[in-house]
C-alpha cells in the first residue's frame, strides 16, 4: 500500500515593517516556486497578504519607529505581541520567520521559544549589531536558529559577537540591477524640464517624520549656502506617499527649482541622471551605489534614541560603505551634519573633480560586492525550507 501524502508545510511568518512585508512577499513566493501548496500564517502587510498570507491583523497596527514612539504605544504592542506569539504557538508551524523589525518581532520569537522550544525560528534580516547594541546577538542565540542576512559582513560580524549562526543570502536589491540598468532617465529629464545646463541634486531627508524633523533644516541650509556661493542647481526630492504633503508644502520656500516625484521607476531614473545625492544614512545609499550616483551621506538621531541605543563605533555608518569596507562615500553624522560641512562636500562632487572621480571608481565596485549566484529570495526561501522539513 502506497504511504499516504505528506501534509504540507505550514509556516508562520512575522512581519512589522513596509520593507519586512516586501521581503516576506518575496520569500513566500519563493518558497512556493519550490515547494507547491504551503500553509502561510502570521502577519504581514498588503504585499504579504497578495501572496496569500491571512495576517492576524493589519501590519500597520506594529509599524511604529524610534524608542519615543515605541514608549508612547507600548500597551498596544504589548498586546499585539502576545496575540502574535500565542498564534505562532496554536498554529504549530513547521519553522516560525521573523522579518526586520527587531523591537516588535523578537519578541514575539523569545515567547514562542519560551512555550514551545522545539519550534525552529529563522530571523531574516539581522539586526544591525554592528552599529549599536552589539551585546544583543549573543542573546539572540537564545531565541533564533538562524539569521539570513542581507549584507556580506555581517556573517563575520556575528561570529565575533558570538550570536546565532548567520548566513549571507544577498539583498534584495541586487535582483533590480538589471532593470535600473535598463532605466532610461531622459524622459523623466523632458517630463519635468530639467536644464541640461545646470547640474542635478538629488535631496533625500528620509521617508519618516521623525527623520524629516531632525533632517530638514540642516539639508535646507545646505541648499542656502550652496546658492550663496554661486551655485544653480535643479533638485529632486523623492518621497512616499504618506509624507508628501509635507515635503511638497516645505520645498515650496528652497532657493533652487525643485520637483517631488513619488513613483519607483522615476526615483532610479532621477539617481541615474543626478550629479550628486545629499541622502539620509540608509538602504537609498546601496540604491544610490547600484545606480552609480556620488553622494554625500549625513544623519542626526534625537537624544532620547542616543541613551537607548548604547551606540558603539563602527568603522563605518552608510552601508555602502559597510559594503565596501571602507569609506568612499563621505558620513557627515550628528555634529557634523551641518551646512558649513555639508555644502562644501556636496560642491565637490557637482562638477569634474578628483572626489568624483573617485567616488565613481568606489561605485563601480558595489554591484560586485553584494552580488551572489543565487537570486537572495531563493537563497533565503532555501534555508527556510531546511529549518522547516528538519
Amino acid at each position: 500500500m502506497s504511504a499516504p501524502p505528506a501534509r504540507p508545510l505550514r509556516i508562520f511568518l512575522v512581519a512589522g515593517e513596509h520593507s519586512g512585508d516586501a521581503l516576506g512577499a518575496r520569500l513566500m513566493m519563493a518558497l512556493t516556486a519550490q515547494r507547491p501548496g504551503i500553509s502561510f500564517s502570521g502577519v504581514g502587510g498588503p504585499r504579504m497578504t497578495g501572496a496569500g498570507l491571512n495576517s492576524l491583523f493589519p501590519m500597520s497596527d506594529i509599524a511604529v519607529i524610534g524608542p519615543a514612539a515605541i514608549i508612547e504605544h507600548l500597551p498596544h504592542l504589548l498586546r499585539r505581541i502576545r496575540e502574535t506569539a500565542q498564534a505562532a504557538i496554536e498554529a504549530s508551524p513547521d519553522v516560525v520567520v521573523i522579518i526586520d523589525a527587531p523591537e516588535f518581532t523578537h519578541r514575539v520569537a523569545r515567547r514562542i521559544r519560551r512555550a514551545r522550544p522545539d519550534l525552529r525560528i529563522v530571523n531574516y534580516v539581522s539586526p544591525s549589531v554592528w552599529a549599536w547594541r552589539s551585546w544583543r546577538a549573543a542573546r539572540m542565540r537564545a531565541y533564533v536558529d538562524e539569521v539570513l542576512a542581507l549584507l556580506p559582513f555581517e556573517p563575520d560580524v556575528h561570529a565575533r559577537l558570538g550570536g546565532p549562526p548567520c548566513t549571507y543570502v544577498g539583498h534584495p536589491l541586487i535582483e533590480r540591477r538589471h532593470w535600473i540598468n535598463a532605466l532610461d532617465p531622459q524622459g523623466l529629464r523632458e517630463r519635468l524640464g530639467l536644464s541640461v545646463e545646470r547640474p542635478l541634486l538629488l535631496v533625500l531627508p528620509g521617508s519618516r517624520r521623525s527623520e524629516l524633523a531632525r533632517l530638514w533644516g540642516p539639508f535646507t541650509a545646505t541648499l542656502e549656502a550652496l546658492r550663496a556661493t554661486g551655485h544653480r542647481l535643479d533638485v529632486i526630492v523623492p518621497t512616499v506617499e504618506n509624507v508628501r504633503e509635507i515635503v511638497e508644502e516645505r520645498v515650496k520656500h528652497w532657493p533652487f527649482p525643485t520637483h517631488v516625484i513619488e513613483d519607483e521607476a522615476d526615483k532610479f531614473r532621477a539617481f541615474k541622471l543626478a550629479s550628486a545625492a545629499l541622502a539620509a544614512s540608509g538602504t537609498v545609499t546601496l540604491e544610490l551605489a547600484l545606480a552609480g550616483c556620488p553622494m554625500i551621506v549625513a544623519y542626526r538621531v534625537d537624544r532620547l534614541a542616543l541613551l537607548f541605543r548604547r551606540l558603539v563605533r563602527p568603522p563605518h555608518f552608510a552601508l555602502a560603505n559597510l559594503v565596501l569596507g571602507e569609506r568612499a562615500f563621505p558620513e557627515l553624522m550628528q555634529e557634523s551634519c551641518v551646512p558649513e560641512e555639508l555644502a562644501p562636500a556636496l560642491a565637490a562632487l557637482l562638477t569634474d573633480t578628483p572626489e568624483r572621480a573617485r567616488q565613481l571608481e568606489a561605485l563601480a565596485r558595489v554591484p560586485e560586492a553584494i552580488s551572489m549566484g543565487t537570486p537572495p529570495a531563493i537563497a533565503a526561501a532555501m534555508r527556510v525550507l531546511a529549518h522547516a522539513e528538519r
